[in-house]
């Protein structure tokens, strides 16, 4: 007969006495009583929360002592997780007030609305969050932290890999899980016939000091570090991305190209390692952008087809190829990515002085502000323009461009779909300065009036006018004319990129969802027990269960292990009783040996023994 317990059920009925708490319950604590096979089963360091002078006798720490404290402290899962949060919570700026690094000018518009809070914000880092000095101290102490718990924890989990599981304890009642029984099968049968089964059940198995130890679970320390090692790799290729990183927009029409040189940039920004002769030398051509719509139901206007269609080259002299850029479907060249981030028109007008001579014709970009196509910007005449005077002169119309009118009557100048169906150009004139000789920027698509006249109408009033394809705006007192063309180009913007640390935090973090589910649900737990000789025949079989933590997993593993093992070294029967005594005397001497032998109490077990839980139930007919 054979009976399984748990601790629990030990500390309900009182039986073996208290627990020993110092042992094999611990998970971070000394192994006590059970030896080698009660330490700790993680590779976790030990917690020194108390600090390095806490008790009254204790001797005071010098410097090195201190230095090792500070150490503890600072590699502590705790404070690792402290860092993390701290972390997170210095990046909440960066997304919500102006940075200095993507748009300065934001942050001077903010700092000219907000007089008490700019100054403050400026001397706090918030305007360059990611460059200050407290959210890169944060930053490296964090990564500092994972090293130093990562790298030992690395190593004591390869010595555990390497090692065998420790020999089991000699009083296996201590642990959280036990059961036992006597078989007929020899001590030596008995440890084949366990080696077998938990080498099958993928335990570490092998016979050391007349038991079986076996141990199983290294995937949950496995994937535990393999998590951290992934945050690491996350954070380094972070660091990386955000030092050697560069980023650059350019908007291009139908027909031009772009080289990837500085000059060429509309805007650029870089990481403060990068160097700008690391820009991969590359060139493409826009030869034509492709956009279809829906036309009908609720997603009317939402873009079907989405492309910009270009011709590339690698290096200074390569082969020309043909690629159609997409929304997530960048042109990937030498290291570089191309992405098509934005679309509009540019409507072709052709601008004539008074004589009718041609000044300009020119295709100009303006910015969409909704969804539908609707634009606006400025068309800005710097050169061969001269009133009727014969003087020299620059022009600026104010434009508002939609790609289809609701028609004359029908609301207010807004387009009503994406596609040029019936397109309309709106003007007003300006004549005198544009200013863009001060050596103050401009915005290219803003009209600076300040130095500059109004055409006036028949009434006074700015002159200004909507246009179909075809018409022109005829300037007052002679002074020439603008026509909207049948041309109409369309342009696109694109994002150019090199970020050097992309590949590898995708792979950190890849593995780092692959590594911490199995850090979660896998359990340490060590099995084991020995198979000692009966006193007078037969073999007493005893197995035992330690996990990490607490779980009811370990009960229950044991139990079907040891249904296993009694498959091939089943039960003894129950020895006959004695006529004279009435009493099973084989049974209660083998009882009282193997409980000597695996840890019992040290007296025999006598009839009014309280113990409910022996080794070997005696039969009926049994001693009263």
């Amino acid at each position: 007969m054979s009976k399984t317990t748990t601790s629990a059920d030990r500390d309900a009925t009182g039986a073996k006495g208290d627990r020993d708490t110092t042992g094999a319950q611990d998970e971070l604590g000394e192994p006590g009583e059970l030896g080698a096979a009660g330490a700790q089963l993680s590779t976790a360091p030990l917690d020194d929360a108390a600090g390095p002078a806490s008790g009254p006798n204790m001797p005071a720490l010098g410097v090195i002592g201190w230095i090792r404290w500070f150490w503890r402290q600072l590699t502590s899962m705790r404070v690792a997780l402290l860092l993390l949060l701290l972390l997170s919570l210095g990046s909440i700026p960066g997304s919500l007030i102006p940075q200095e690094n993507p748009d300065a000018l934001k942050v001077e518009d903010f700092k000219a609305a907000h007089t008490t809070l700019g100054p403050l914000y400026d001397k706090l880092g918030l305007f360059h969050v990611y460059s200050s000095v407290w959210f890169s101290a944060i930053y490296i102490l964090l990564f500092v932290s994972l090293i130093g718990c990562i790298v030992p924890r690395t190593w004591q989990f390869v010595g555990q890999l390497r090692g065998r599981p420790p020999a089991a304890p000699k009083r296996l009642t201590r642990l959280p899980a036990y059961t036992t029984w006597r078989t007929e099968a020899t001590p030596d049968e008995v440890h084949e016939a366990a080696r077998h089964l938990l080498k099958q059940r993928r335990f570490r198995a092998h016979e050391t000091g007349g038991s079986v130890a076996a141990e199983k679970g290294y995937l949950r320390e496995a994937g535990n570090l393999m998590f951290h090692v992934a945050l690491i790799v996350m954070l380094i290729a972070f660091a990386a991305g955000q030092l050697f990183k560069s980023e650059g927009g350019k908007l291009i029409m139908e027909g031009d190209g772009f080289s990837n040189t500085l000059t060429q940039y509309d805007d650029f920004k870089s990481g403060s390692l990068f160097d700008t002769e690391n820009l991969a030398p590359f060139s493409f051509r826009l030869d034509r952008f492709e956009g279809t719509y829906e036309n009908s139901g609720p997603e009317r206007g939402t873009a079907r087809t989405y492309k910009a269609h270009v011709t590339y080259s690698e290096g200074a002299h390569g082969p020309e190829k043909k690629k159609a850029i997409e929304v997530n479907k960048p042109l990937e060249v030498d290291g570089s990515k191309v992405y098509l981030i934005g679309h509009g028109y540019a409507p072709t007008v052709t601008v004539r002085d008074g004589k009718g001579k041609v000044v300009q014709r020119v295709s100009v970009p303006l910015l969409p502000i909704d969804s539908m196509g609707t634009a606006t910007g400025a068309i800005k005449i710097l050169d061969g323009y001269r009133n009727k005077d014969g003087k020299k002169e620059q022009l600026g119309f104010n434009a508002f461009f939609v790609p289809t009118f609701a028609g004359e009557g029908n609301g207010q100048m807004f387009s009503q779909f994406p596609a040029p169906f019936n397109p309309r150009l709106a003007l007003s004139a300006y004549h005198g300065s544009l200013g863009v000789d001060s050596g103050v920027p401009q915005n290219v698509y803003q009209l600076d009036t300040r130095k500059m006249k109004k055409f006036k109408d028949a009434k006074g009033e700015l002159l200004k006018k909507r246009l179909k394809i075809g018409e022109t705006l005829k300037l007052p007192n002679g002074a020439g004319s603008i026509t909207f063309d049948k041309e109409l180009k369309q342009w696109a913007s694109f994002q150019i990129s090199q970020e050097p640390g992309s590949k590898w935090a995708l792979g950190g973090a890849i593995a780092a969802h692959a590594g911490r589910p199995r850090g979660r649900v896998v359990t340490r737990r060590r099995v084991g027990g020995p198979a000692p000789a009966g006193a007078h025949s037969g073999t007493v079989v005893e197995m035992a269960g330690l996990g990490r933590s607490e779980s009811a997993k370990v009960p229950e593993e044991l139990g079907v292990l040891a249904a296993a093992l009694h498959e091939t070294a089943p039960s003894a029967p129950d020895a006959e009783t004695d006529p004279d005594t009435g009493s099973d005397t084989d049974t209660a001497a083998e009882s009282t040996e193997a409980e000597a032998e695996a840890g019992a109490e040290a007296d025999s077990k006598t009839p009014s023994d309280p113990d409910p839980t022996p080794d070997v139930v005696p039969a009926e007919g049994a001693e009263k």
